[in-house]
Order: C-alpha cells, then sequence, then structure tokens
C-alpha cells in the first residue's frame, strides 16, 4: 500500500514538472515571438505588417473632420515636399560601431539646423512636410533613417534608445561642420521619444531646444498597451520575458528604455505636443512626460481630435504657430 502511495506521488510530481517546462518553454517561445514582432523587421511577421493591414487602432483614426482651408493647405503642401525631398536631399552617412545610418541632408546659409527623427517602422521620407517647413524657416535640415530603419543598418529597432547615441553623433558632426550652429531636435511618435531620451543625455550648448510629438513615456508602458490592445495578454509575465530577450539580442531591456527617466535630467527648453484622439500612444502620456520634465522651460500643446501623428495634419496653422513661436525664443 505504501508503495502506490509512493509510486502515485512520484507520477503527480512527474505531471506537475512536465507542466511547469512545457509552460516555461511556451513563455520563452512567446517572448522570443513578441521580441521578434517588435523589433526585428526581417521577421516573418511583424508590427508593421499590422500597420499595413489596418488591423493597428489609433493611427490616424480620429474623428471625420472637415476639409478646413489650412488642413487642404497642408496636405498640398506635404505632398508636394515629397518632390522636394528626393530631388533636393543630399545622401550623408554616419559610421556607427553597428553599421552606417544614412540620411538626407538639406543645407542653407546660417546657423539654424533642425534634425528630424522619424517614427516606429518608418522612414525619412515620411519626415518630407516637417522638412521643408523648417527649410522654409531658415533651417538647415537633416533627415536620417533610424538604426534598423530605411536605408540604415542595424538589425533590431532600439524604440528611441539605441537611437538616441546616434542623435548624439548627428549632432556632433553638425558642430564639427558649424561650431556657431543652433540646433533644434524634432521628433514623432518613436522620434518623439527618441529626442525626449536624448534629452537627458550631457548635450553640447549647441542645442537650443526639443519639440517632441505624441511620443510615449517608456517602452515598458507602450508595449503593456499593445499587448492588452493587440493580443488581449497582460503584461506580467510575457512582457518580463520579452524585455529579457530584448536585452539579450538587442542590448537594452523594456525597463530602463524610460523617456521619463531621461527628462528628470533633462536641461533644455522643451515642447510637448499631443492629440487629444490619441490612443496608440495614449493622451494621458502627454502629462506623464510634460511633470517628468527637468527643463526650467517647458510648454505643451493639446491638439484637438488628433489622433496619433496627426497633430500637424488636424491643426496645422495651431501647430506651425505654436512651434514657431517656441523655437523663435531660443534661436536667433
Amino acid at each position: 500500500m505504501e508503495t502506490k502511495k509512493k509510486s502515485k506521488k512520484k507520477v503527480i510530481i512527474i505531471v506537475i514538472a512536465v507542466i511547469l517546462v512545457l509552460l516555461a518553454a511556451g513563455l520563452l517561445f512567446a517572448g522570443n515571438f513578441l521580441f521578434e514582432f517588435a523589433l526585428y523587421p526581417e521577421a516573418p511577421f511583424t508590427m508593421n505588417d499590422l500597420f499595413e493591414r489596418g488591423n493597428v487602432t489609433g493611427i490616424d483614426d480620429g474623428p471625420e473632420l472637415e476639409e478646413a482651408p489650412d488642413r487642404k493647405e497642408w496636405r498640398e503642401y506635404s505632398a508636394a515636399a515629397q518632390e522636394w525631398f528626393k530631388a533636393e536631399g543630399e545622401a550623408v552617412e554616419l559610421q556607427r560601431p553597428d553599421g552606417v545610418r544614412r540620411g538626407s541632408w538639406f543645407g542653407q546659409e546660417g546657423h539654424r539646423y533642425a534634425l528630424l527623427c522619424h517614427g516606429y517602422t518608418g522612414y525619412k521620407e515620411q519626415m518630407a512636410g516637417y522638412a521643408k517647413k523648417f527649410y522654409d524657416m531658415g533651417y538647415s535640415v537633416l533627415a536620417p533613417d533610424a538604426l534598423a530603419h530605411g536605408e540604415s543598418d542595424g538589425k533590431f529597432i532600439g524604440m528611441g534608445w539605441l537611437e538616441r547615441p546616434d542623435v548624439l553623433a548627428w549632432i556632433d558632426t553638425i558642430v564639427q561642420k558649424d561650431p556657431e550652429a543652433e540646433i533644434i531636435l524634432h521628433g514623432v511618435s518613436m522620434g518623439g521619444a527618441t529626442v525626449m531620451m536624448a534629452s537627458g543625455e550631457a548635450l553640447p550648448d549647441n542645442v537650443k531646444c526639443i519639440v517632441e510629438d505624441c511620443g510615449y513615456s517608456s517602452v515598458w508602458d507602450e508595449f503593456s498597451l499593445q499587448l492588452k490592445n493587440l493580443f488581449h495578454l497582460p503584461a506580467f509575465p510575457i512582457l518580463n520575458v520579452t524585455s529579457m530577450f530584448s536585452k539579450l539580442r538587442a542590448g537594452y531591456s523594456f525597463e530602463e528604455a524610460s523617456a521619463v527617466n531621461q527628462l528628470k535630467k533633462a536641461t533644455v527648453p522643451m515642447l510637448f505636443i499631443h492629440g487629444d484622439a490619441d490612443t496608440f500612444v495614449p493622451f494621458e502620456m502627454l502629462d506623464v512626460v510634460y511633470d517628468a520634465c527637468a527643463s526650467a522651460e517647458k510648454e505643451k500643446l493639446v491638439v484637438p481630435n488628433a489622433a496619433h501623428g496627426a497633430a500637424v495634419s488636424t491643426e496645422p496653422t495651431l501647430y506651425w504657430d505654436t512651434v514657431t513661436a517656441f523655437l523663435d525664443k531660443y534661436v536667433d
């Protein structure tokens, strides 16, 4: 009888052990899948695939708005800017330890410079409208492809964290070219997170101010949201495992990739922009990053009815009047 009890107990232990091993294996598989889905552009199935299929909510899906004159004007201006960008941009390269970053350069007389950072899974041409606007305002413009985007080298997307050293290197190239350079940083979505993350670094005095548009508070916060929205899964424990794979394979964890923590060290004047209809990077994140910013001079702009990345196309006059007024305070 005692032998049967021991045998039964042994079977139960083995079954439990097998279940735990299978659960651990499943969790590891899921974590690696989600890491590649989000951060490896060459994966069989990626977040960009969902973007292209229109399966992601919160992207340019704000309320229907009238074709106001300034919206129509901005749409036409942006369309023309695409042709200008292709025709007038000078190809530039930046050598980095893991490969080459490539961008487009639009130079002109003077000491004003704008460094533009595009969004997640995007490319430099998506910043054409912004580039032309800054150029028309008298700025030389540098619009690079981010790490593992467009024509730039790189294996894994850095969500702003790995891109921030590239921003510092691009700044150095401008300062070497023109020691009197007055530089502004402008980024949208992941680009917004990138410039926020760069704000906490030791920036040269040449960087006069930063404009961030709809950037997220941290990679952990943003991925937690998308894990819930896309897969109906809680952050724990799968995001912890996904972050572990990111640390092992890409060199950074989701917890350390924090715009909030970087903003606590910021000293440069900053303008924060967000649409109140943004659900992809939730509107609530605006106050989180704004409140975290330690800069003595900071402002924020809430754009009514603007979805993610659509602040400029929703209220172009408000957008550019605010940006211009902000820049004029700090750039000669």
